[in-house]
């Protein structure tokens, strides 16, 4: 039962790393044509800004979920440790980064 549980936390946090992967591949394409190719809606660079950190954000937050579930069945201290790390790492990183998007939102409201 222990290997079937770890056998899918394993296979879900694969699949949400490389969701996590493909929402910052689809920003960095989406902010390349934003800011780069002028079209008709023309986006400044806080607006482009915002809506790549965004993703960003919600990317780190996918990474950290999957980090959680790869430790989920039967980790060890070692596991456990890095979990912490990383995920100490990982909010702090998004916290901030939610600051900044926020404080960048308001300017230019």
């Amino acid at each position: 039962m222990e290997k079937t549980a770890k056998f899918i936390t394993i296979n879900i946090s694969h699949t949400v790393e490389i969701l996590a992967a493909v929402i910052i591949g689809w920003t960095v394409v989406k902010t390349f044509i934003a800011y780069f190719i002028p079209l008709k809606k023309r986006y400044t660079a806080e607006q482009v800004r915002v809506q790549f950190g965004s993703a960003v954000a919600i990317a780190l937050e996918l990474l950290l979920g999957a980090d959680v579930l790869a430790t989920a069945v039967a980790p060890s201290w070692n596991d456990i440790g890095q979990l912490t790390a990383i995920a100490i790492l990982r909010t702090a990183l998004n916290y901030f980064l939610s600051k900044e998007l926020k404080e960048i939102s308001n300017e230019t409201s």
